[in-house]
C-alpha cells in the first residue's frame, strides 16, 4: 500500500498558556494541509520486529532507533489494534525540524490506515498515548482546514478556500522544545468562529491581523528568518508571510499559483542555498 503524508501549514498560532503537564501548551490555530508530501510504503512482513527505513532528501536527521512511525507501530500494536509487524518505507520530501509536521504526518496517515477497517472510533485512551508519544498536534491531521481551538478540540472548516503558498527553508533545524521553553506571554482566548465563514476576503484579512506567538523567538535566535518573511512580504500578490509552527520553514500566502512562482524566482535569486517550493491546499 502506498500513502501521502501531507505536511501542514500553521496559519496562525497563538500560545494561551502553559498546561500543568511537564512540557505542553494549550494553543489555538487556524491552520490546513498542503500538497506538499512524504510518501509511504507499507507491506505486512514474517517475522517478529518491523523494518522502518526513511530515504530521500530530508531523511538524514531522523533517528533509525526512535521516530514516529516507530512508536506509532509500537502503540497500535499494544493496544490489540495492529497484529504482526510491517516494512515501511518513507521517502521524506518534507523537511524536518521545520514546523511542516512532517512526522506527525507520518505517524496520523499510518494510524489512519490501519484503523480504517476497525468498527469502532479510536478510543481516548488510545489517542491519548498517541498523542502523548507523537505529539499534540496529531489532531491538525483529523481535517484538511481547521482551527483547534485548544489542544481537545478541533473545528472543521465549514468551507474549504484554495491557497497558494511559497515556502522557504533556511537549513536551520529548529528544536520545538527549546523554542516553547522560551515562551514568557500568553496570549488571550479568541472565541473567533472564523473557520465557519465562507467569505474568503474576510477570511485572509482576518488571518492578515493574526501571528504566530513563536515567531518572535525563532527571529531572535536565527535573524535571516525574519528577513525572508519580510522579503516574501513585498512580493505582488502575497496576501502575508509568516513562519509555521515552532519553525524553520516561512511562507507567504499568495493570491495565485502564478504570482506565487513569480516570487520564488526572485526570492530564490537572493537565497540561491535555501530549499523552496511552491505548493497549495489539498
Amino acid at each position: 500500500m502506498i500513502l501521502k503524508s501531507f505536511s501542514k501549514i500553521n496559519l496562525s498560532l497563538k500560545i494561551i498558556h502553559k498546561l500543568k503537564r511537564k512540557n505542553l501548551h494549550n494553543l489555538q490555530s487556524y491552520y490546513c494541509l498542503i500538497n506538499l508530501f512524504d510518501v509511504i510504503k507499507v507491506v505486512k512482513i514474517k517475522g517478529s520486529k518491523d523494518k522502518v527505513v526513511f530515504t530521500g532528501k530530508f531523511s538524514g536527521n531522523i533517528s533509525k532507533k526512535r521516530n514516529s512511525v516507530l512508536d506509532t507501530l509500537k502503540i497500535l500494536r499494544d493496544k490489540n489494534i495492529l497484529s504482526g509487524f510491517y516494512s515501511v518505507l518513507i521517502n521524506k520530501k518534507i523537511p524536518v525540524f521545520a514546523g511542516l509536521g512532517g512526522g506527525t504526518s507520518n505517524a496520523a496517515y499510518l494510524i489512519r490506515y490501519f484503523t480504517k477497517n476497525t468498527k469502532n472510533k479510536i478510543s481516548k485512551n488510545v489517542l491519548d498515548a498517541l498523542e502523548s508519544k507523537i505529539g499534540s498536534d496529531l489532531r491538525l491531521f483529523t481535517h484538511s482546514q481547521g482551527f483547534l481551538s485548544n489542544l481537545k478540540k478541533n473545528n472543521k472548516f465549514t468551507n474549504k478556500f484554495k491557497l497558494y503558498f511559497l515556502l522557504v527553508f533556511p537549513n536551520i533545524n529548529c528544536s520545538s522544545r527549546h523554542v516553547y521553553s522560551k515562551i514568557k506571554r500568553n496570549s488571550y482566548e479568541k472565541k473567533g468562529n472564523f473557520f465557519q465563514t465562507k467569505d474568503k476576503r474576510k477570511f485572509i484579512k482576518f488571518l492578515k491581523k493574526e501571528k504566530n506567538s513563536l515567531q518572535s523567538i525563532v527571529e531572535n535566535k536565527y535573524p535571516i528568518i525574519k528577513r525572508i518573511i519580510k522579503d516574501m512580504g513585498k512580493r505582488p500578490g502575497c496576501y502575508f508571510s509568516r513562519m509555521t509552527g515552532s519553525g524553520s520553514v516561512c511562507y507567504g500566502v499568495f493570491k495565485s499559483k502564478k504570482t506565487a512562482k513569480a516570487a520564488l524566482k526572485r526570492v530564490r535569486s537572493k537565497y540561491p542555498n535555501y530549499w523552496f517550493s511552491v505548493a497549495k491546499t489539498i
